[in-house]
């Protein structure tokens, strides 16, 4: 998914009425500072479970306070830099591009959100995907059906309870067909923005 956001956000570089951001992705709090380093992540920052795997797929291992504070200081800088110029209200719509997992299970961020989209997937396919990724540190054998794929429905059950509209993507069509869709969607939602821009 982190490729067809940056699509998007490239695509959206090309109007020069999107002042936009792409954030790629939830941040570990295992990793943050060794990332910054270049470092591998420190796999004793992560808890296990009683079958010895990896929580990774948990937002207990996301340090989300950090992507909200990232996403509040862009969204007061916009504000600002709009208010600033005359240009600004109707002509020109901040636009920040949110990609990444567990995104709709943390509370803080469901007043942030014009558009959301929830990229689904079967599980044999899911498999497949996973089976030909490289990961640091490497799947232990099991992880999938043992830690990923249950934390997959047990978050998917959260977010039935969510109130406000998710736009479900069917991940076996082909990116073209996501990205057509997804974009002439945002189109829709920058042109009611802009509307509400002028009657405000």
């Amino acid at each position: 998914m982190r490729a067809f956001g940056q699509r998007l956000c490239s695509f959206a570089w090309e109007d020069s009425n999107w002042r936009r951001k792409f954030y790629e992705d939830v941040i570990f709090k295992a990793n943050y500072e060794n990332i910054c380093r270049g470092n591998q992540w420190p796999e004793s920052e992560i808890e296990t479970d009683a079958n010895g795997f990896l929580q990774y797929d948990v937002l207990e291992a996301l340090n989300m306070e950090k992507m909200m504070s990232t996403i509040s200081c862009w969204m007061e800088s916009q504000g600002q830099s709009l208010a600033s110029t005359d240009s600004g209200s109707a002509e020109e719509i901040p636009i920040l591009i949110v990609e990444g997992f567990l995104l709709f299970n943390y509370k803080p961020l469901d007043t942030l959100w014009n558009r959301s989209y929830f990229l689904t997937i079967p599980y044999e396919e899911c498999k497949r995907r996973r089976s030909t990724r490289v990961y640091e540190p490497p799947d232990t054998p099991g992880y999938f059906d043992g830690h990923v794929w249950p934390m997959y429905l047990k978050h998917r059950r959260e977010m039935e309870k969510i109130t406000w509209e998710i736009v479900y993507l069917d991940g076996t069509k082909s990116e073209e067909d996501l990205f057509k869709e997804v974009y002439e969607d945002l189109i829709q939602e920058l042109a009611k923005q802009k509307c509400l821009h002028v009657t405000t």
